[in-house]
């Protein structure tokens, strides 16, 4: 007798999730890994060591983030980077503070703190009419370079890859911190401490090499980095390949409930492509002892040339995602 095999009745996801135990996940969608997020990094103390999303890549596989490059070994594709945090650095490299009453320098100091994983609470890739959805989350103890212990971290992130579209993807941010130091932690940057239009800190995107001299946008605008320390909702970045000029665009959502919305930003495209919504851009955010703090993202990946009607658009479906 020959055995009958049925056929499957569930359907089978194309966005699977492939788990390096301990280190980190490759979000797969129709074969391309769309984001790889290490929550588990071998970095050096130097580099403040702390999960990252890389390599970040469009659905037509281009690649979107850079990874320690030589001008700033730290930035690593797309992290939660905080320079200033009480006197703790949680950004990497060196500090920037005020060397006399009126002069001001980077200097490297023993402050190079750590986010360090605890436990994997959530892993699940789900299917349904809307598209596919990966979740992760995790907790952290973010640890200062002497090894005290001074933050508790939640932190979940999710890859949705939307049905009605086969150009765009959408990563998801969300972060609850609570200062566990028995001390006030005040987060800042180095425009709080002095240097002009210097205000990053917080998820901080830098797109790759390539990019560089690419397009900034916002809500009715595209240009260069005259809209940094600019106040919007989102901001946008386009940019083209090397080796097959293939066109990308990188939008950021804030979402609606965070702390001083809609941010500041900071944005490059001369020196290299970077965006990143700095809540803490030109006034600390207080966060006291005991006190926690939640914040979340949208970023948006999208294949093709952006402007200000595109990125928008892309605006609205990270917004949409988020208040789902």
């Amino acid at each position: 007798m020959t055995d009958t095999l049925l056929p499957r009745l569930d359907l089978r996801p194309a966005t699977r999730a492939v788990h390096d135990v301990g280190h980190a996940v490759d979000v797969v969608h129709d074969g391309t890994t769309l984001a790889r997020y290490v929550y588990v990094p071998d970095d050096v103390q130097l580099e403040s060591p702390r999960p990252y999303v890389h390599p970040l890549r469009t659905r037509g596989g281009d690649l979107v983030s850079e990874f320690r490059p030589h001008d700033h070994v730290w930035h690593k594709g797309v992290a939660w980077s905080l320079p200033v945090v009480g006197e703790e650095n949680f950004w990497g490299g060196p500090t920037f503070v005020s060397l006399e009453a009126s002069e001001h320098g980077y200097v490297q100091l023993d402050n190079d703190g750590s986010m360090d994983h605890q436990a994997l609470t959530r892993l699940d890739v789900t299917t349904g009419p809307a598209g596919d959805r990966v979740d992760i989350a995790h907790t952290l103890a973010w640890h200062t370079q002497a090894g005290e212990h001074v933050v508790d971290e939640e932190r979940a992130l999710s890859v949705v890859v939307p049905a009605d579209r086969d150009d765009a993807w959408v990563l998801l941010f969300d972060t609850t911190m609570t200062n566990v130091s028995g001390a006030a932690m005040p987060i800042g940057s180095p425009t709080t401490r002095g240097r002009e239009n210097a205000g990053y800190g917080g998820l901080f995107w830098r797109g790759p090499r390539s990019f560089t001299g690419g397009t900034l946008l916002a809500p009715d605008f595209a240009g260069g980095e005259e809209v940094r320390g600019q106040r919007a909702p989102w901001m946008g970045f386009t940019g083209r390949q090397d080796g097959t000029g293939n066109a990308a665009t990188i939008v950021m959502v804030d979402a609606g409930d965070n702390p001083v919305h809609p941010p500041q930003w900071f944005a490059r495209r001369d020196m290299f492509a970077c965006l990143c919504p700095a809540p803490f851009f030109s006034e600390e955010v207080p966060f006291d002892a005991g006190a926690s703090l939640r914040f979340r993202y949208a970023v948006i990946v999208a294949d093709g040339t952006g402007d200000p009607a595109s990125a928008a658009a892309l605006a609205e479906l990270g917004t949409g995602i988020l208040s789902a």
